[in-house]
């Protein structure tokens, strides 16, 4: 098969986010009515008149951005204006609300309207701490810090307006108060149904996410059936208002919360993931035949007599990806011939078709640590679309030719039918390329699989060129280590493995970077409106703190004029194989902005390519599948019609920022799964000995990476020895008396004292420590025991004669690993309440949460100093020691 030599040779390129397959491993303007300039016209159709809506808008922003604006009203704004006619007046009116409404324009509460940067406001997200506080998240501003008391009842992720009163306790970050809430984020939470429900049926529903401080108050004929402990969905029916929780219905019951699967299931529903397909995608599925048909191969080349095989994780249904590997006669340019085959789910999935519009709102499956929520229906994911061996397979294959050095020298984009001949695991590649030949099992793979042997041999010596002409040009190698959980039969954690890059793992990388970024360039050249996979370069500002923190280590950044990824290459290279390396690839990635998909070709930073895009998974993920259509056009078609461009202009921004949002939605659920199990696996690890890696600094204590990769915090309260001090541009805590110091990077010895599943944390003490804190929490414990019958008695005055407490009346989320106290409500539960007595109740039940997080050690507040021992933390400390004595003296 002659391939044509490319007629323009682009720089090479590739995708820092590894072909990332989840749990497989792999990498993974408007004119104004006709009247330019002027006022806005009539609009006779809906397009016209939103093309007047956005003129008017434009118009606005404009004016107000004049220095002698003052704030007016909507009367005086339309006047001033000129605004004239009742179609200029509408589209005036809707123009100023959806300004409003985006936060761009804001109203005062005299009713006039004005930019917020110049009323002293700004306008944003809510990022809430568990602690209490919030930062306002700007798109082109400073964070603003909120206090607990300023919040106004806006909640985690609402969009609201703020008020900027001045700068923070630390002086540093702006300080301000919420003043108006744009849009709310929670209109549904997931929770426990927590305590016992009064007698007249009504309960409370703490949120899984801490960072939503408020308990949920549930009326009575509204708990669908939901019983004390049991997780459930909540529809928010009531927002909170400053003294008054929130308010709700239960819709969903995922089941007690200690049952197998719950806390994951209740980690997808938090997430607002769809796991239930509509009824028109099920038909369209069932429609899909489970065979490759004659008519379905037509206009594909047959490439069935190729030697192709996949090569996945064990665990993995959905086998996206096969590839093949031919050695070239001797003499030519060429030494291989690369084929890279993708699942052609376009073939099944039509545009506009239930089944794409499933896709498109899912955008992408998610590889949660027990399930898979996938974007397509299994009977394609893991059925027709599944590349299994054996059987016959549409896809679009990419077959590349390269030089001995690894350059591309040509390559052929088309549809293809494919047979695969093996299915292969990443681990016994492995074992058949690097295992010991002495070996039983490693012989009977190599036997069994005689016929690709030499194939898998060849692939590695490409894949290894491939690597090192990546490296010579810049590519960012991140090497961070990955937990694999194994559970058992009950969706516990058995055990915590490091998922290992190996060779087997570097072929599919290599072959799959190969072919995303030969289709990326193909479509660039052919100028189609496409979507790009793209990495923007870090900001000045990071690299900076970077270079800060390099410096500390004894890694230097060398004097810099322009960024290039081959800068942190040199690092990477410089920490393997130190204890360090871990910790610097860490903080490194974490100063990488996050690769995201858009339609123009802004390359990629971390792979030094210019251009990028995901084309090797369209079963996972929704633009793989529409970079397939695109491509399938362009080479079966040699170009696009004008109206199908047109068509692909007005939708591909959406889909980029769409599929960009849902894939960080899908790994925060992903890594908050795997994150509740590790911590359920440290459970029973109290007062067990490690030695970990300091991995953060804060002025609040030492957050520790163990070897398992589990991280917990060492609170500074439990460094008893001295007083600490939190030296920022050292990134690390300073003794005040001894001058000991606490640096990111160094290794520590240190003991389990607490484990907090429903917190998601792990607490530690330094090993050295745990004595002394011990002693220290034994006198605090004899104090507790003499006060504990005057604070008995004292509790029960407070609750008079009541006779039980109101349903949760005095409802608040545990504290510092203590109950909160609730007594302040203890004599509001009376029988026979009335409606007043009710809404009392109510309204004591929410506001006890809120009092209780600003009643909290604030020690992790921003600005705080680091605080002296503590006898919490002690008392914790002490238990993890005596528990390990136990187990000593038991062996």
């Amino acid at each position: 098969m002659a391939l044509p030599r490319r007629r323009r040779q682009g720089a090479d390129g590739s995708d820092a986010d590894r072909p990332g397959r989840g749990r497989g491993g792999k990498a993974s303007a408007a004119a104004a009515g006709g009247q330019p300039g002027g006022a806005p016209g009539q609009a006779g159709s809906s397009a016209e008149a939103e093309s007047a809506i956005a003129a008017w808008e434009e118009r606005i922003l404009g004016f107000m951005r004049e220095r002698a604006y003052r704030p007016l009203t909507a009367s005086q704004l339309a006047a001033a204006m000129g605004v004239d006619g009742p179609d200029a007046e509408s589209a005036f009116r809707a123009a100023l609300e959806r300004l409003e409404a985006a936060g761009r324009v804001v109203r005062t509460r005299t009713r006039r309207y004005g930019l917020p940067e110049r009323m002293n406001l700004a306008v944003g997200v809510l990022h809430c701490h568990p602690k209490g506080y919030a930062f306002l998240i700007q798109p082109d501003g400073e964070d603003v810090f909120i206090p607990a008391e300023n919040l106004g009842g806006a909640m985690h992720r609402d969009r609201v307006v703020v008020r900027l009163v001045g700068r923070g306790r630390d002086g540093r970050k702006p300080e301000g108060e919420v003043i108006r809430i744009l849009e709310r984020a929670n209109r549904e939470l997931v929770g426990r149904l927590e305590g016992q429900p009064g007698r007249d049926g009504y309960g409370f529903v703490t949120p899984l996410d801490q960072r939503l401080f408020w308990d949920v108050f549930i009326p009575a004929g509204q708990l669908g059936g939901a019983k004390p402990g049991d997780m459930v969905v909540v529809e928010i029916t009531r927002w909170p208002e400053r003294r008054r929780g929130p308010e709700g219905r239960v819709v969903r019951v995922l089941g007690p919360a200690d049952a197998p699967g719950v806390d994951v299931a209740a980690i997808v529903a938090k997430a607002g993931l769809r796991v239930e397909f509509p009824a028109a995608a099920l038909a369209q599925a069932e429609r899909v035949p489970e065979r490759v048909t004659a008519r379905d191969r037509r206009g594909r080349r047959d490439l069935r007599d190729w030697l192709v095989v996949t090569i996945d994780g064990a665990d993995a249904k959905d086998l996206d990806d096969a590839v093949s590997l031919q050695r070239l006669p001797e003499g030519g340019e060429a030494v291989w011939r690369l084929g890279v085959h993708i699942a052609d789910v376009s073939h099944y999935v039509p545009e506009g078709s239930p089944l794409d519009l499933e896709a498109r709102r899912r955008a992408t499956s998610v590889y949660l640590v027990d399930r898979v929520v996938p974007m397509l229906p299994p009977r394609l994911s893991n059925g027709i679309c599944s590349l299994n061996p054996r059987v016959d397979r549409l896809t679009v294959s990419v077959v590349m030719d390269f030089d001995a050095r690894g350059r591309r020298v040509a390559y052929e984009i088309f549809p293809s039918v494919i047979r695969s001949r093996h299915r292969l695991t990443y681990e016994g590649v492995q074992r058949m390329l690097e295992g010991s030949p002495d070996d039983p099992e490693v012989r009977a793979l190599r036997e069994q699989h005689a016929d690709v042997l030499p194939m898998l041999e060849d692939m590695a010596q490409l894949a290894a060129r491939l690597t090192a002409r990546r490296e010579r040009r810049g590519s960012i190698d991140f090497d961070i280590a990955e937990v694999k959980v194994v559970l058992d039969e009950q969706g516990m954690p058995r055990e915590l493995l490091r998922r290992e890059r190996t060779v087997a793992t570097r072929i599919i990388e290599e072959f799959m970077i190969a072919a995303n970024e030969t289709v990326a360039e193909h479509c660039h050249w052919r100028q189609v409106p496409f979507i790009y996979r793209v990495h923007e370069e870090p900001d000045p500002e990071e690299v900076e703190e970077l270079a800060a923190f390099l410096t500390i280590l004894g890694y230097p950044l060398p004097p810099r004029r322009k960024l290039h990824p081959r800068l942190f290459q040199r690092v990477l290279k410089q920490v393997e194989g130190r204890p360090e390396e871990y910790l610097v690839n860490a903080v490194v990635l974490r100063t990488m902005k996050r690769a995201r998909y858009a339609t123009e070709a802004l390359g990629h930073f971390g792979l030094a390519a210019r251009f990028y895009c995901h084309f090797t998974s369209p079963i996972r993920r929704y633009p793989d599948l529409v970079v397939h259509r695109i491509v399938k056009e362009l080479v079966t078609r040699g170009s696009l019609p004008p109206e199908r461009v047109e068509r692909l202009e007005a939708m591909l921004p959406e889909i980029a920022d769409h599929c960009s949002q849902q894939e960080r939605v899908a790994e925060e659920a992903e890594r908050e799964s795997v994150d509740l199990k590790k911590v359920q696996f440290m459970v029973d690890k109290v007062g067990e000995t490690y030695r970990g890696i300091i991995s953060g600094v804060a002025p609040f204590g030492l957050f520790v990476t163990l070897p398992n990769l589990v991280e917990g915090l060492v609170h500074v309260s439990t460094l008893t020895d001295d007083y600490y001090h939190y030296e920022e541009k050292l990134y690390s805590l300073v003794g005040e008396r001894t001058r000991r110091t606490f640096r990111l990077g160094d290794e520590v010895e240190v003991v389990v004292a607490k484990v907090d599943p429903e917190a998601r944390t792990v607490d530690l003490v330094l090993a050295e420590l745990a004595g002394e804190l011990e002693d220290y929490a034994g006198r605090a414990a004899r104090a507790g025991r003499r006060s504990g019958g005057a604070g008995r008695d004292a509790a029960a005055s407070r609750g008079g004669t009541a006779g039980r407490a109101g349903a949760g009346g005095g409802r608040a989320r545990r504290a510092g690993g203590t109950a909160a106290a609730g007594a302040v409500t203890a004599g509001k539960g009376a029988r026979g309440s009335t409606a007043k007595a009710e809404a009392r109740r109510r309204r004591t039940a929410a506001t006890g949460r809120r009092r209780d997080r600003r009643g909290r050690n604030a020690a992790g507040t921003p600005g705080d100093a680091a605080q002296p021992p503590g006898k919490a933390a002690a008392a914790e400390a002490a238990a993890a020691a005596e528990g390990a004595r136990r187990r000593r003296r038991r062996r």
